[in-house]
């Protein structure tokens, strides 16, 4: 890039250079965000994946592990670690499934409860940053094109799940 070029500057086109491609627009801006996010949650010696599952079970508790890495989209054993650091921080509790007793469902601490509600604090500012000059309906195009791009890393991964 040359001193007068902008980031903005580029076409995004699919036969361009593997580090101009959206693709990697996409990975670059997803990676910022996470710092971004990491930065801000580190106040509350939080991680954005802590974070979330923090809110998560705010809005959703009590649920099982399985269930929230499920929602979460992550692996059972990520979410579990997740859980012990919390539960390590008395944010979270495990508490037995009333319905099957083999089973051990994650709640919220009254601390956890204090702690979500600051992280969703920090989420609004850093939201309101993001997508300072993005009209709502971009927004929504923007969202609607990565959830068909979700769906198409679903299908490429498992060709079964082609519709």
């Amino acid at each position: 890039m040359t001193a007068t070029e902008s980031p903005n500057s580029f076409d995004h086109e699919l036969d361009t250079p593997p580090w101009r491609r959206v693709e990697s627009t996409i990975i670059s801006a997803a990676n910022d965000i996470r710092s971004l996010y990491d930065a801000r949650y580190a106040e509350l010696d939080l991680t954005l994946s802590l974070a979330m599952l923090l809110c998560y079970l705010a809005d959703f508790g009590p649920v099982s592990q399985s269930r929230a890495a499920d929602h979460l989209r992550q692996g059972r054993a990520v979410t579990g670690t997740q859980i012990d650091k919390l539960e390590a921080r008395g944010l979270v509790e495990r508490i037995a499934d009333p319905a099957d007793r083999r089973v051990w469902l994650v709640q919220l601490t009254a601390d956890g409860k204090d702690l979500a509600a600051r992280a969703v604090e920090i989420d609004v500012v850093i939201r309101r940053q993001l997508r300072a000059g993005i009209a709502r309906e971009d927004r929504q195009v923007l969202a609607n094109l990565l959830l068909t791009l979700q769906s198409n890393i679903a299908n490429a991964t498992n060709p079964s799940h082609e519709s």
